[in-house]
């Protein structure tokens, strides 16, 4: 008797907080997915980057890059010749591009108005993320096999030096005032980086963050977050390195966002969810939205003109079986299925 009673309380409590979550986020910001762009084609992807000024989306696929109009999903171009290419970076100021090649260890430098390879430079092993840095001009290709980031002199496409990193890197943010923080997935760290000096300033342990992988900034308040693989967002000081709080979000998550006007930050999940997260204040932050989206849906771009979030994903089929030699072994892609999700409000 006392164990049905007890279970019958116990499932009242959780029925009542259940109701209270979703009472809290009924008053949410109201994300949901807007539009889809139907793109198709073969191969995987990673990184996508949003031109604000040309309203260009470039999307990584494999072994080139796709280039669509952010606003009605035409395509515009396509960028070839980019072996296990990662992520893309832009220089407005010089009319370039940046596409870090993986598996060719080198970095693509292109026009922005014609779209067409330049040159090529040599980066470390498996150059990752890659970022523009106003503040010195330089492009930083993180390299996660030789863990280390390649600096490139935006303006002359010459590598300017090296950066030895204390694990592997993942994705990056500048302050554009003379700071860069990087992601050190396999250490659970989070790096300070001198452009300039081309040096480590400072490496903080995320704890109780592991594995983080997506990271934004706030730079109005010297805010970062973390995405990180056991379903935290953690929120940082960029100046102290303190971890604030840590925020629950989906699972699988690879990318995060922040939209400095709205003051919401975001973090796209592989199990089909964007969580939505409001900065109350400096040092309060509380997530309002869970936004459904698609499998696999986990890199994004932000649009500070639109306030919208693009997605990519694709359909799946069953996952293979697990082996020694693959442990985590991934589904095949279902042809021509890729798309572009586009979330708004």
């Amino acid at each position: 008797m006392k164990m049905k009673h007890f279970a019958t309380v116990a499932s009242f409590v959780t029925l009542v907080t259940s109701l209270l979550v979703t009472a809290s986020f009924a008053g949410g910001p109201g994300y949901h997915v807007v539009k889809t762009y139907k793109l198709g084609g073969e191969g995987g992807w990673d990184y996508l980057t949003l031109d604000p000024v040309s309203r260009h989306l470039f999307i990584s696929r494999a072994t080139h890059v796709i280039v669509i109009d952010a606003d009605s999903g035409r395509s515009v171009g396509d960028i070839p010749d980019t072996p296990g290419v990662h992520g893309i970076a832009l220089a407005q100021e010089f009319g370039r591009g940046y596409i870090s090649n993986g598996r060719e260890g080198t970095v693509s430098i292109f026009d922005l108005n014609t779209l067409k390879t330049l040159n090529k430079v040599k980066a470390g092993e498996n150059p990752d993320a890659i970022l523009y840095d106003r503040s010195s001009k330089r492009v930083f290709a993180f390299n996660g096999r030789s863990h280390d980031a390649t600096a490139i002199d935006a303006e002359k496409g010459t590598v300017a030096g090296t950066i030895k990193l204390d694990g592997k890197p993942e994705f990056a943010v500048s302050d554009e005032k003379g700071e860069i923080f990087v992601n050190i997935e396999d250490k659970s760290e989070l790096s300070a980086i001198d452009p300039n000096k081309l040096e480590v300033k400072s490496t903080w342990p995320l704890k109780p963050c592991e594995e983080p992988s997506g990271l934004a900034i706030d730079r109005n308040n010297r805010r970062l977050f973390a995405g990180c693989d056991n379903k935290l967002m953690a929120v940082v000081d960029a100046d102290s390195g303190k971890v604030i709080t840590t925020l629950p979000i989906g699972e699988g998550v690879d990318a995060n966002a922040f939209d400095a006007d709205t003051e919401y930050a975001f973090a796209s999940c592989g199990e089909g969810v964007l969580t939505v997260a409001h900065e109350d204040s400096p040092d309060k932050f509380s997530v309002v939205e869970n936004v459904p989206t698609q499998r696999g849906a986990r890199t994004m771009a932000f649009d500070p003109k639109t306030h919208q979030i693009f997605l990519v994903t694709a359909k799946f089929g069953p996952s293979p079986a697990a082996s020694a030699d693959n442990p985590r072994p991934r589904p095949a892609i279902l042809p021509d299925s890729f798309v572009v999700l586009v979330v708004g409000r």
